[in-house]
């Protein structure tokens, strides 16, 4: 009988049959199994319950050649899951897709940004759709997908179980019930499955959501007793490790000081042993827990959320707080911005609904204050999956929010694809904030006028994010000559001729009065 034969990265699925069934076979055993490489390197890997007597074990070859396997059961006597052995020959990977291609997402070696484990350099640009994978039609998911690929999309986030904004998915099934001994329930997760893997398809790492935290009423993340949240995340571990996701440990929840304990423990409990794993906490507005995680060995990288409001003090949190100062802490974490103000979603203090510039500027500016490593974008109804216009479910105050299907056109989307294309037009993984190079910063009196400058670490370029069309001057000094410099217009993706930078302290004026990036660099 020939070996079977896995492209690398791709997903090797065994499917047992166990001798009976279980009454609760997620709280009274436990499947895993080990890996051995070409090379002699074993990789443990959990497996989960599928329903009835079926057992599935997932796992994604990364070294080419002929691979092992051996699972343990927990209950040794059952012959249809214990000792059983295998083999297969992983095979090098032909197409397109990146996520193939390059290989799973890895802290690159200096810890600034997020790499294929072919050291490609990797740019998330999120898109939220907390209830997409819940709530979407199997079609129209599919639209969704392409209209984000298209866009250049990364990541999409997502929520894996009934929370705040959703009772369950679009057929009313939940992910589990019980709450001192939780019962999964399969048929959900198979649905889940297809979802994730047509992501992956479509070359977009899913990020999803294990335990949503912010309402103990509603939310896993603080019903659950801490035993029980532990087995429900390592369910998802097992089912999902195979796939390209990286995993938001909890959502929108209070994770600072003494709170921060609690999440430790989880995360440790879910993760400890399975280093190739990348996961990171997504907290509420306005909160840096990055001090509170930076020594976890399982925390990847710091996510946090600036979140929905426009006053002063928000723009200044941003601009001038936690993400512009603590990058250089060590050890250091890429920094990514998961949740900026979402396009057409009320602003808490003006009572406006934010409009594409600010959603622009809030992501430009994420990207250049911290060292870049990706952001993500939100649109009111997308997050919640609208199917006609409302307000979703349990945030009152956040406006009408669109239908999907409409929401997927909010010119913010396109303008996010933009400034992606500005940022990949060179080196953007080399990008250090460098507002020392601004000889005087506009917004000493309106944080909205921010300017925001990143230099590369080799000294080639400089990035700079000018808000509202003011003249800048910067200190060029440490740039070699001769050198060079182009406008990128956020609205349209639109490159001005370039053209000679000639003064080591030069102002530059933006065409108009609307927002500019800049692009200056040696030749």
């Amino acid at each position: 009988m020939a070996m079977s034969q896995i492209p690398c990265w791709a997903k090797f699925e065994i499917n047992l049959i166990s001798d009976k069934i279980y009454d609760n076979p997620v709280q009274e055993i436990t499947l895993s199994a080990i890996f051995k490489s070409p090379d002699g390197k074993e990789y443990p890997v959990l497996g989960f319950w599928n329903g009835d007597k079926n057992w599935v074990i997932r796992f994604s070859p990364c070294k080419i050649g002929k691979w092992t396997y051996v699972t343990k059961f927990s209950n040794a006597d059952d012959l249809g899951l214990n000792n059983q052995k295998g083999e297969f020959h992983c095979v090098e990977y032909t197409g397109d897709n990146p996520l193939f291609k390059h290989g799973a997402i890895r802290v690159s070696e200096n810890r600034r940004y997020l790499i294929h484990s072919d050291g490609t350099p990797f740019f998330w640009l999120g898109d939220t759709a907390w209830n997409g994978v819940l709530l979407s039609k199997d079609d129209d998911w599919r639209v969704y997908l392409k209209d984000r690929v298209n866009k250049g999309f990364t990541v999409v986030q997502f929520v894996t179980t009934q929370w705040r904004a959703a009772t369950g998915d679009i057929d009313g099934r939940v992910p589990f019930t019980g709450k001192e001994k939780i019962n999964i329930n399969p048929e959900f997760f198979k649905r889940m499955d297809k979802r994730i893997e047509e992501m992956n398809d479509f070359g977009i790492v899913g990020a999803p959501v294990m335990l949503w935290a912010i309402s103990a009423d509603t939310d896993p993340g603080l019903s659950l007793p801490d035993d029980q949240a532990i087995l429900l995340a390592k369910y998802m571990l097992a089912r999902y490790s195979a796939y390209r996701v990286i995993w938001i440990l909890g959502g929108d929840g209070n994770y600072r000081g003494e709170r921060s304990e609690r999440w430790k423990k989880i995360g440790r409990a879910v993760f400890d042993g399975y280093p190739d794993q990348i996961a990171t906490m997504h907290p509420q507005g306005m909160n840096w827990v990055a001090d509170e995680f930076r020594h976890e060995n399982w925390f990847s990288f710091n996510g946090y959320q600036s979140g929905h409001g426009d006053s002063d003090d928000t723009l200044k949190w941003l601009c001038e707080g936690p993400p512009s100062v603590d990058w250089k802490k060590e050890p250091h974490h890429p920094i990514i911005n998961l949740e900026p103000n979402y396009e057409a979603h009320v602003a808490y203090q003006s009572r406006k609904p934010h409009d594409a510039k600010a959603v622009r500027r809030a992501c430009y500016w994420s990207l250049l204050v911290s060292p870049t490593a990706g952001v993500t974008y939100g649109a009111h109804g997308i997050w919640s999956w609208e199917i006609e216009p409302k307000e979703p479910m349990n945030h009152k105050g956040s406006g009408i929010a669109q239908p999907w299907y409409e929401a997927i056109k909010f010119p913010g989307s396109l303008h996010v694809k933009y400034m992606k294309e500005f940022f990949m037009s060179f080196d953007w993984w080399k990008l250090i904030p460098a507002p020392e190079l601004l000889v005087e910063q506009p917004s000493k009196d309106d944080p909205h006028k921010f300017v925001a400058v990143a230099k590369t670490s080799d000294n080639k370029y400089i990035a700079v994010y000018i808000p509202e069309g003011t003249d800048i001057k910067l200190d060029l000094n440490m740039l070699k000559k001769p050198m060079k410099a182009k406008w990128f217009n956020p609205r349209n993706g639109e490159w001005s001729d370039e053209f000679d930078v000639n003064e080591s302290l030069q102002t530059f004026r933006p065409i108009d009065n609307e927002d500019w990036a800049l692009l200056i660099y040696s030749l």
